[in-house]
């Protein structure tokens, strides 16, 4: 089988790198999720190889949900000098779960379909590009501390959602093999469908307090990043006044379905055709420490973080950590 692009890359890269000695190398566990989109076996060997002209490397493969939660604490215990997340953003999600609140950086190298927080940072969103990137940032280490937003006992990096996005995350999930071959476009396909579907007609109805004022929709996502995901390197942004380190949430509330709004809410999020907070069936708010979204029914409500479903709740109680996670880049 012949190899792929990025496994060539690689391969040409390690051929202009000159190691230098143990003793000035910074200790580096890398977490690699073997099921992320675009990691493979080979791919991962030959990253670790590159990565060792400049870290002392060690490498240990995610074996089942929460697994890399539990590793990231056990390295943090140990005093690695950085946690490198190879996978998508829920292997980032999980690592920062375990480190959160120590002095152990995380940076991450992307593996996922979207790698948003690895976006976020700046690490390029191409696995040649990024490792060239974590090679060149090992001689100007300059670790700072980021905001994580919590939800239900769940830490999280850039946004999580109640409603639409979480039922979406869901349908995609559930179907890896289109996920890992149309990728983004396959994430807006199950927008619109589940749009179409579920929020049209008779949609889940949600309660949300934030800010002194109790809003009623059918979405809620909260943001503690500038940007809700990419379309491919295209930031889509939702919430006004987010960023990683403000100390504060932002988020939009979707107040209702329909067939009418659905056209600009689309060129708005995904195009950048203005506000999506200015548009008529949403609200926006920002600068919040905490809100809480409740089911108006009683009926179970879908929650996702960081594109990772996590399941149903009839409440989610959201709030911010203010540098809670150290992170180089």
């Amino acid at each position: 089988m012949s190899d792929s692009p990025s496994e060539t890359a690689v391969e040409r890269m390690l051929a202009t790198l000159a190691p230098i000695g143990e003793a000035d190398k910074r200790r580096a566990l890398v977490i690699v999720n073997p099921f992320a989109t675009t990691v493979s076996d080979r791919l991962r060997n030959l990253v670790v190889y590159a990565l060792a002209a400049r870290y002392r490397v060690e490498a240990i493969e995610t074996e089942s949900r929460g697994h890399a939660t539990e590793i990231c604490r056990e390295a943090a215990r140990d005093g690695y000098g950085v946690v490198v997340a190879f996978g998508g953003d829920g292997t980032v999600n999980e690592a920062a779960n375990g480190l959160a609140n120590s002095d152990t950086p995380l940076t991450c190298l992307p593996g996922g379909s979207a790698n948003v927080f690895c976006k976020l940072l700046g690490i390029p969103g191409e696995i040649i590009d990024a490792t060239q990137h974590l090679l060149r940032m090992a001689d100007h280490f300059a670790p700072r501390q980021v905001d994580l937003g919590a939800v239900e006992g769940r830490l999280y990096t850039f946004s999580a959602g109640v409603g639409m996005d979480a039922h979406v995350v869901r349908g995609v999930d559930a179907r890896p093999r289109l996920k890992a071959r149309f990728g983004p476009y396959f994430f807006l396909g199950a927008a619109l469908t589940t749009f179409a579907r579920r929020y049209m007609i008779r949609p889940p109805r949600m309660f949300v307090e934030v800010g002194g004022e109790t809003l009623v929709g059918v979405t809620t996502i909260v943001q503690n990043a500038e940007h809700y995901t990419y379309f491919h390197e295209r930031p889509v942004d939702l919430a006004d006044g987010a960023s990683l380190d403000s100390g504060t949430l932002s988020g939009v509330v979707l107040r209702r379905g329909s067939l009418l709004g659905a056209p600009s809410l689309l060129a708005r999020g995904v195009f950048g055709r203005g506000r999506v907070a200015g548009h008529r069936q949403v609200t926006g708010f920002e600068g919040v420490t905490s809100l809480t979204v409740s089911s108006a029914t009683g009926r179970p409500l879908p929650l996702q973080v960081d594109g990772d479903y996590i399941g149903e709740v009839t409440e989610a109680r959201f709030s911010i950590q203010p540098r809670a996670l150290t992170v180089v880049a």
